[in-house]
């Protein structure tokens, strides 16, 4: 019963954390920016409270959308950090735009002082909030008990990450399915939660029925056919359900909006990141007198090779060394080069790619040809992803890190294509600015490893 009001207490701590900053914002609007509209502007005085309600309405709005973007909302299931930095960016976010609103209704430049007062007053608010929030939600819901069912190898790589997050999980068992049913059918009844890992489609079938007949809750690792069923569309020509799948990739309206998109996209991009570019060239150049931009080849649409530049990162003399993707504390990195790549200022060079048409702005990260090779003989469905153009940032990119594993990378990139729409190219644009300041999603592999594949 008590799991029933799970999301009601997410939704209530929600709504009041959107309520305070609506007020807080309201009391400096009245205090100080309200005064100024009406002395430069009768647009607020015509409408007398109505017009200063609909700015305090249109403040809370922006903030609920981009606090629902960046997952602010996730209370009982992001780490506490990552729902912090979610709520400061969309804080951050939400007060420019409200400022550039301001703006527009007195036609004039106000202070921002007061309103970047209350964007501190609001980080405070916000961070005490969700610790405390969350110290309610440990104490009401403690980590959930769970069954791992797996096929014939145990999935030690889910089960570690699984384990790093001992607040909402707690595996108390992990057994082969090869046990048989009975057997697996009594254990399942003793825990509230079972995750099914990689197992043959009729055993996961089975063990899925079983779940739903008993309320179980299932975790399950989707097969790459399942992430297909996602794209797929309903037909009722009969009374017999039918799904079709194209497997077309994108169609021709989706490529060309999102052509569109992606050369008005890089043309500002350009102009925005000019300034850094050179800076970067600058401090390249000055650090070792090498040549600024590297080049390599890489695949994209429909299996296409193509160079991609790059800001180079790496020793002049890295090339003659053994050919592997960058590992944790790599030493062919430069000290220019480890800043670059910790705020990805790397691949802004490759605006330039998206120009020419040979990438997108979003779509799977554009592999080496080589590791591409190798990762074919592993996994002979890795080409699935190439239905699209590669991308400067992507689904796999946002959720993924540097290190996932291939076969990984292939099922996030799947989905980017399966589920594809602009306003889904939108999100990813706006996460990645958020993943800009999560170091774990740019480390790096082990120094055993020449590529992630993992053995």
């Amino acid at each position: 019963m008590k799991e029933s009001y799970k999301h009601l207490l997410n939704y209530t701590a929600n709504l009041i954390t959107l309520l305070v900053e609506g007020v807080l914002f309201g009391l400096v609007w009245y205090k100080y920016y309200s005064k100024i509209t009406i002395m430069e502007t009768d647009i607020i005085a015509n409408y007398h409270q109505r017009g200063n309600w609909a700015v305090i309405g249109m403040y809370i709005l922006i903030l609920f959308f981009f606090t629902k973007v960046f997952g602010g909302y996730k209370i009982g299931y992001l780490r506490v950090g990552d729902i912090i930095l979610s709520n400061i960016l969309a804080l951050f976010l939400g007060n420019i735009v409200a400022y550039l609103e301001l703006v527009l209704i007195t036609r004039t430049y106000a202070n921002p002082g007061p309103l970047f007062c209350i964007f501190l007053l609001e980080i405070v608010m916000i961070t005490l909030w969700t610790f405390l929030v969350r110290a309610m939600y440990k104490h009401l819901y403690p980590p959930r008990d769970m069954l791992v069912v797996y096929g014939r190898y145990a999935p030690d790589d889910l089960i570690e990450k699984i384990n790093s997050r001992k607040d909402k999980y707690n595996i108390c068992e992990t057994v082969s399915c090869t046990i048989g049913y009975r057997r697996l059918f009594e254990l399942m009844e003793k825990y509230p939660t079972v995750v099914l890992c990689d197992l043959p489609a009729e055993t996961r079938n089975d063990l899925m029925k079983f779940c739903y007949q008993k309320s179980i809750r299932a975790y399950c690792t989707p097969k790459l056919t399942d992430i297909m069923f996602r794209g797929a569309d309903d037909i009722h020509l009969f009374d017999t359900p039918l799904y079709v799948f194209r497997n077309q990739g994108l169609t021709i309206d989706q490529r060309f909006f999102k052509r569109f998109f992606d050369i008005v996209l890089s043309l500002i991009g350009l102009v925005i990141a000019s300034p850094f570019m050179v800076l970067i060239a600058l401090a390249i150049k000055i650090y070792d007198g090498g040549p600024v931009f590297y080049t390599q080849e890489r695949y994209t649409r429909d299996d296409r090779i193509f160079r991609i530049i790059k800001f180079r990162s790496m020793r002049v003399d890295s090339d003659k060394e053994e050919q592997r993707i960058t590992g944790k504390e790599d030493s062919r990195v430069t000290p220019v080069g480890k800043l670059i790549r910790a705020i990805h200022f790397d691949e802004l060079p490759q605006l330039f790619n998206i120009l020419k048409g040979d990438m997108s702005i979003v779509g799977p990260r554009p592999e080496w040809n080589v590791t591409t090779e190798q990762y074919c003989e592993q996994i002979p469905e890795f080409p699935f992803r190439l239905k699209v153009k590669a991308g400067l940032t992507g689904y796999a990119q946002v959720w993924g890190k540097y290190n996932t594993t291939p076969y990984d990378k292939l099922k996030l990139d799947m989905t980017y294509i399966e589920q594809y729409s602009l306003w889904l190219d939108l999100k990813i644009l706006m996460l990645t600015f958020k993943v800009l300041f999560m170091k774990e999603n740019t480390e790096g592999v082990d120094e055993s490893q020449t590529t992630a594949l993992k053995h």
